[in-house]
């Protein structure tokens, strides 16, 4: 524990004059590690029993007509090591002055022990009445557990309050599902988060009270299988984190997972991320059932008068449609027709998921759990029918999601693909990722299912999408790892040898369009023939074009934009010229836009630094999600003549005015042979956005750019004037960077790459240790994912040709050295 408990001991000690004991025996019950999880709530809930009863015993001695009840957590017996004590004083109003004594004497030696204290003095009456205002007060009161005093009062109370509840039932319990999807809203899904809020996001130690209050209710009840161990699992990594901040808290931050996996006996972070969002997603699918159930009653019985009536009083007839061979439609749900025979039918699971998804149904729990326990395997390889359930199943789009989640509910997916079981729940250490794998992988299917229609083969798209990082569970780079498993689950679902030669592509080389198109010279010719030899076919490039849009789509807003989609189609229209026969030319740059030229002979006959500002937003990316155009912040075209230090300073200056970089590009320009006999223009073409406040003017830019190039502004020194004064926040450790040389990455430059945490200066001090190599930058491709910076520079030596070998390996390990300080 912390030293705030030592100081509760010795408050508790001298207030009294003699030791209690409780702090004491509190300490000992945390601090010893003995009976972690449901003993020891159990017992630290038992031990403040006691205490309390004892407190309550000295201040009232045979005092009638009041009860001290525990409600909400504590009622339940479940006291975390930090957890607020909720306790209700109940009276029967017939001696207010002397319950209002009795609640200073109670309450005064709880805050004085440092313990948060949530506390209410009422009559049952008065609770009921509260109860029946507030939502939250009524939750609470339905754990509600006798302490000490009067046990009638508090007898009463309880069966009045969940009488109260359960009378109401149809209009609180809808009050109650608003509450958990604003909250759900608010907080976000707890199986997705870094940095989950494990009692308030959804899936969290929330939902499941509401669970039991909705069970409470006699209205409907959620599956049971698991949940309790679903909330256990909540409960301890909440008990561990109390111990290890020492806080309320219950925000598992990044800093702390270690500890906390520590505290539990876990491996390391990664397997506490992983439980906690296996005992999340039960807790969230069983809200889905729960909430879907709920609904269904509660139209029922709005429906049952009207029908008994129309009747004569008889019962409603059961409506069923059929959706598929032993799958119908009942209470808008999929579930199994009466002559369903899942024991020998092994395509059953997939045709049910299928048909569901397809008609945008929910599948009946009762469904899946029959089937996982009834259904035989697949052979192998599996039929015809089954791959071509599954990939209806897939190609469904946002409905595949539910399905496929009620699927895994039972175990089903992980016995059709058993290296499922690696990724299932596996966490994402990647700001730009928003999903976990799994989800990831299902996204993706959803994302690609939009875009069938530009494939010729949209059955390879869709099992693609489902398996291109399905590597992500074994050690090593996951395209390689995904390539070998690609090729033996397509097998064994069926596919032929052509086919598993395609889809084992698409897994191995799912990156290499998005990566290339950003960090590589399209203009390379080098560049365009290594991607035409990795695709190896026109209908494979196709279906690697739409992966990879679905892909990053699927991983979230920071990985996709107009921009990016633009760079990966000229990259793969350069490559289908290619693999139709024709041979890329030489490295040019291509024809200048007019204000590209006009800003070029600009500079070159001034011999300074022409800037154009030019605000820029995105088109909308095709998303539900999507509202507002995506904002780029600010094209920023700077022309300058070809000299040295041109990127350090142009990257300094922006540093200087707190402009982030979010993409840039720099490039020779030629001018045409009217301007100039063979000189040279450096163009820069970068996207910026102030890091706060408006963008500085164009002609202080200017003015600033000059003063770079010319050695009399010192950026060093304002950067490190600046980074005094205003010092940066540090969260969790960022890996360090590394900087590698991409082997044959271009035949007429040496390409270095380099991946590092985002931050102001970064490409200053990049550009100033590539200047300090005695390196030229011919060419670069820098763009900003989430927090990290993903950058490729094209460099030459002092004659303009690739470097050595091995000055290219020294240049990259001294940049490298440079970051890591």
């Amino acid at each position: 524990m912390t030293r705030t408990d030592d100081r509760d001991d010795r408050k508790e000690a001298d207030d009294s004059g003699r030791p209690s004991g409780y702090a004491a025996a509190r300490l000992r019950l945390l601090t010893e590690g003995e009976r972690p999880g449901p003993p020891r709530r159990a017992a630290l809930a038992e031990l403040t029993d006691d205490w309390l009863a004892g407190l309550f015993g000295a201040a009232a001695p045979g005092i009638k007509g009041v009860s001290l009840v525990a409600v909400g957590g504590y009622g339940r017996g479940e006291l975390s090591p930090r957890s607020d004590l909720d306790l209700l004083l109940l009276h029967d109003g017939s001696d207010p002055t002397a319950v209002a004594a009795l609640a200073d004497r109670l309450w005064y030696p709880v805050w004085d022990l440092g313990l948060t204290l949530d506390h209410s003095v009422r009559t049952p009456a008065e609770a009921r009445k509260t109860a029946g205002e507030d939502l939250k007060v009524h939750l609470g009161l339905l754990d509600a557990r006798h302490l000490v005093g009067d046990l009638g009062l508090t007898a009463g109370l309880r069966t009045a309050v969940l009488a109260d509840w359960r009378n109401q039932a149809p209009k609180r319990l809808p009050e109650l599902q608003e509450l958990c999807a604003e909250r759900a809203e608010r907080q976000g899904e707890l199986r997705y988060l870094l940095e989950p809020d494990l009692k308030e996001a959804h899936g969290g130690l929330r939902d499941a009270t509401a669970l039991r209050a909705v069970a409470a209710s006699w209205l409907a009840d959620a599956p049971r299988e698991g949940l309790a161990d679903a909330r256990r699992r909540l409960l301890d990594a909440r008990d561990a984190l109390h111990l290890v901040t020492g806080r309320a808290t219950d925000r598992l931050a990044l800093q702390e997972q270690d500890q906390v996996a520590a505290e539990l006996g876990l491996l390391d972070a990664d397997t506490l991320l992983r439980q906690v969002y296996e005992a999340a997603g039960i807790i969230s699918y069983a809200g889905d059932v729960t909430w879907r159930e709920v609904g269904r009653v509660l139209r029922s019985r709005a429906v049952r008068p009207r029908l008994r009536a129309m009747l004569g009083g008889g019962k409603p007839p059961v409506e069923r449609s059929p959706l598929a061979e032993g799958v119908v439609e009942q209470d808008g749900e999929a579930v199994l027709a009466r002559a369903a025979r899942p024991e020998r039918d092994p395509v059953l699971p997939l045709r049910a998921a299928a048909a569901a998804a397809q008609a945008g149904l929910p599948l009946s729990p009762h469904a899946v759990r029959r089937m996982a326990a009834l259904a035989r395997p697949l052979p192998t390889p599996w039929p015809a029918e089954a791959r071509e359930q599954l990939v209806t199943l897939l190609g469904s789009g946002r409905p595949t999601v539910d399905v496929w989640e009620a699927l895994e509910s039972e175990g089903l997916i992980s016995r059709l693909l058993p290296d499922w079981e690696r990724v299932r729940c596996r966490p994402q250490r990647n700001a730009v990722h928003v999903w976990t794998v799994d989800r990831h992988l299902i996204e993706t299917a959803v994302r690609a299912s939009a875009l069938t229609r530009r494939v010729s083969r949209p059955d390879l798209l869709l099992v693609a999408a489902l398996l291109h990082d399905i590597g992500k569970g074994w050690p090593g780079d996951h395209s390689v790892a995904g390539e070998i498993i690609a090729k033996d689950v397509a097998a064994r679902i069926g596919f032929d040898r052509a086919d598993v030669s395609v889809l084992s592509t698409l897994v191995r080389h799912h990156l290499l369009l998005v990566e290339t198109a950003t960090r590589r010279d399209l203009d390379d010719p080098a560049t365009v023939r290594a991607v035409a030899e990795a695709v190896g076919t026109q209908s494979t490039l196709e279906l690697l074009h739409a992966l990879t849009e679905a892909d990053a789509l699927a991983t979230g807003p920071a990985a996709w934009s107009s921009w990016r989609g633009s760079l990966v189609d000229d990259l793969v229209r350069r490559v289908s010229a290619v693999l139709a026969g024709d041979t890329p030319d030489e490295p040019d740059p291509g024809a200048p836009t007019a204000e590209q030229e006009r800003l070029a002979i600009e500079a070159h006959r001034t011999g300074g630094p022409v800037l154009a500002l030019r605000a820029q937003t995105e088109p909308a990316v095709a998303d539900e999600h999507s509202g507002e155009p995506e904002p780029l912040g600010v094209e920023l075209l700077i022309a300058v003549p070809d000299q040295p230090g041109v990127l350090p300073a142009v990257a300094g200056v922006l540093a200087v005015h707190r402009l982030t970089v979010r993409t840039a590009e720099l490039r020779a320009l030629r001018l045409p042979d009217a301007v100039d006999d063979g000189g040279s223009v450096l163009l820069l073409d970068w996207r910026v956005a102030a890091e706060y406040g408006s963008l500085p003017q164009a002609a202080r830019l200017r003015a600033d750019l000059v003063r770079a190039l010319d050695g009399t502004l010192d950026i060093t020194g304002r950067l490190a004037e600046r980074d005094a004064a205003y010092p940066r926040r540090r969260g969790w450790p960022a890996p360090p960077p590394r900087v590698t040389v991409a082997p044959a990455a271009s035949h007429h430059a040496t390409v270095i790459e380099v991946r590092a945490q985002d931050a102001p200066g970064l490409l200053f001090r990049i550009g100033t240790a590539l200047e300090k190599a005695g390196v030229r930058v011919r060419s670069m491709h820098v763009s900003t994912l989430g927090a990290n910076a993903v950058d490729a520079f094209y460099v030459t030596n002092g004659v303009g040709a690739p470097l050595a070998p091995e000055n290219a390996a020294s240049t990259a390990l001294a940049l490298e050295g440079t970051l890591r300080t």
